[in-house]
């Protein structure tokens, strides 16, 4: 009998044996932790060993992995739930639209009972705070938009697919733009500043720092066109998402769930991956160190993590590393939740303390070979882990976290707990109810298009903002050198303060790791 076949109805748990108990031990944590499941050993699964995830150790980041249909989704249900409950906020990425249930009380059946009663879980059916969030208010959700400004070069290059040289010419339109306090609102300021960059009036703005070619403007210029003909225009815009509402907790104490709804957006995946990215990237650009805490501030779940790190550059991944490097010390967990460990790249994988591996397929030999890489990135273990991942059946996983000091724990077959919400998405008529009810239907629901770059330069192109002088202290304005666009541009690693001198703007831009900006409020 396999680690992952039921043990027989009515059987009473024997002693554990001896490498079992020292499992079991591994998880006996003191203080506040979240349930996972119970330990399975040679078949049986035994509630009197439970497998759990001390709480201060949840923004220690971590990986939800494992083939399609094993579960990936109800573990990260699972863990939400016990996250709200302990009083913590949750940001989850819904791409398949089948977490809003996150919001209702789960269904008493008898599969869920006698899950519960396997894993000696006392079942409660319980709703969760929850607000359901859309990109661009595309589904059933409270719009998320963000300005150009705000998303920066970096990401905005990644979702145009851009190749370095146009990411970096790309880097210097936003640099004149924060300069000049030209607002990127939206698309369209965006194409009007590009245009006017490389214009007669507009040549020379850029002539010191190597310029805009025409060539490099054109396929940018073409990019947001086609850009805009897919429909993505409704996420760039204001009034642009404040990050600090994922950080909310309800009335009563617990955590409110963020569900953003993506399916109305999941053939566009490079899109949404990304707007993923900015939402962090935002986060890490306006929290606070904190330093270890009893409990997260935030825990963030990104599901098919894959879709970010396709085709990335490797500035764009360095700032990825950096971010989930540095994000941990301003309370924010990441989960990366995707089919595979090879998905996430070694650099970001390394950063991950804690682990929940469902059942993988090995049908093919390149399956054969991603069992194997699996296997090699799991502490040693007195499991057959090639056998037991293959064997592994729904709602059920190999286990390893950070003990309250900061250890791995032994690798621990888990039969995961029920969620306690209810499993199955909300009724479309229900979700729009509940977001019209929400608090933040009335600052976000309409859309607002306001006097910026695009306007002021349709009004007199030649007259361009021209730059304040710099006040006595600041460094003189800078000199050409060969390394100037990359100086300039950054590579995703740079932090460019630009001066915003402009009448609408009067506050300063800070680029961060990804090039993004908040305004100072």
């Amino acid at each position: 009998m396999s680690a992952g076949e039921a043990a027989p109805t009515g059987d009473a748990p024997s002693p554990p044996p001896p490498a079992a108990a020292a499992i079991a031990a591994g998880y006996g944590f003191t203080g506040q932790a979240l349930d996972l499941g119970a330990l399975l050993w040679d078949g049986r699964c035994r509630p009197d060993a439970p497998i759990r995830i001390p709480l201060p150790m949840l923004n220690r980041h971590g990986l939800v992995a494992g083939a399609t249909g094993t579960g990936k989704t109800k573990t990260l249900q699972l863990i939400a739930e016990q996250l709200s409950a302990q009083g913590v906020p949750v940001f989850l990425a819904d791409v398949k639209g089948d977490l809003s249930g996150i919001a209702r009380p789960g269904r008493r059946d008898e599969r869920v009972l006698e899950r519960a009663g396997e894993v000696g879980q006392e079942w409660t059916a319980t709703g969760f705070p929850a607000e359901f969030l859309a990109l661009g208010g595309l589904g059933h959700g409270v719009p998320v938009r963000a300005t150009i400004t705000s998303f920066g070069p970096v990401l905005l290059s990644k979702v145009l697919q851009l190749n370095q040289t146009q990411e970096q010419s790309l880097g210097l339109v936003f640099h004149y733009a924060d300069t000049k306090g030209l607002e990127l609102i939206d698309l369209k300021d965006l194409r009007a500043v590009v245009a006017f960059l490389t214009s007669d009036e507009g040549r020379p703005e850029l002539k010191d720092i190597g310029g805009l070619s025409t060539a490099t403007a054109g396929v940018i210029l073409r990019s947001l066109t086609a850009f805009e003909a897919q429909g993505m225009a409704d996420f760039f815009g204001e009034p642009e998402f404040d990050t600090a509402d994922l950080l909310r907790t309800a009335p009563d104490g617990r955590g409110v769930v963020s569900v953003l709804e993506l399916p109305a957006v999941q053939d566009k995946p490079l899109l949404f991956s990304t707007f993923l990215m900015w939402l962090l990237a935002d986060l890490f650009h306006d929290l606070p160190e904190i330093g270890d805490a009893d409990k997260p501030k935030l825990v963030f779940f990104f599901d098919e993590a894959h879709l970010l790190f396709n085709d990335a550059s490797k500035a764009f991944l360095e700032s990825i590393t950096q971010t989930v490097r540095l994000i941990r010390s301003k309370g924010v967990g990441v989960f990366f939740v995707t089919q595979t460990p090879k998905d996430v790249p070694s650099d970001v994988l390394a950063q991950l303390g804690n682990r929940v591996q469902h059942a993988l397929r090995a049908f093919t030999p390149e399956d054969q070979k991603a069992l194997r890489a699996t296997v090699q990135t799991f502490p040693k273990s007195s499991y057959d882990l090639e056998e037991l991942l293959t064997g592994l059946g729904t709602g059920e996983a190999v286990v390893t976290v950070l003990s309250e000091r900061g250890a791995p724990t032994p690798v621990a077959a888990t039969r995961l707990r029920a969620p306690e919400s209810l499993m199955a998405p909300v009724d479309a008529a229900e979700l729009d109810e509940a977001v019209r009810a929400s608090d933040l239907h009335g600052r976000y629901a309409q859309a607002v298009d306001r006097e910026s770059a695009y306007e002021r330069l349709r009004r007199t192109p030649a007259a361009a903002p021209k730059a304040a002088p710099a006040p006595r202290d600041e460094k003189p304005p800078l000199k050409e050198e060969p390394s100037l666009v990359e100086q300039v541009v950054g590579s995703g690693m740079f932090r460019s303060l630009a001066r915003s001198v402009g009448t609408q703007l009067g506050r300063e831009i800070t680029r961060s790791l990804f090039g993004t900006a908040r305004r100072r409020r």
